[in-house]
């Protein structure tokens, strides 16, 4: 399947882990993506995420056309060295959630992820994402 969404990962455990971020056009997720690469994040994908699960996890990658790029909204579509694939653990929604939000999960390809609502143009979103994939991402 394929999502409207951006797709960013950590190494972890000798293995990339990601949050697949989700929300309407002009929401803010490359917006954040970019910022989060200057935090140590790397790319995965920008705009759309083909996700698929795969003994017992999920994962996503970009589409083949989309790869390696990355949208600067007033600047231009931009290359960025990219991950060709990670383990989707964790899906961010854009909004403003609440201040201690209790667990909750989405379905995607017959699997439970866990699900985090934040504000995509929050300064300290790469931060608290970063939190998010070590604590909530952990999960199983």
């Amino acid at each position: 399947m394929t999502r409207h969404a951006g797709l960013l990962a950590l190494r972890r455990n000798r293995r990339w882990e990601g949050a697949l971020i989700e929300g309407p056009s002009g929401a803010g997720k490359s917006g954040l993506a970019l910022r989060a690469l200057a935090e140590g994040f790397r790319l995965v994908a920008d705009d759309r995420v083909i996700v698929w699960a795969s003994g017992g996890a999920l994962y996503g990658r970009a589409p083949p056309p989309l790869a390696g790029l990355i949208e600067a909204r007033g600047v231009d579509v931009l290359p960025e060295a990219a991950v060709a694939f990670a383990r989707i653990a964790l899906l961010v929604e854009d909004g403003a959630g609440e201040r201690i939000p209790e667990p909750a999960t989405t379905e995607l390809c017959g699997l439970a992820v866990p699900r985090l609502t934040l504000c995509l143009s929050d300064p300290a979103a790469p931060a608290k994402l970063r939190r998010a994939l070590a604590h909530l991402g952990s999960r199983r």
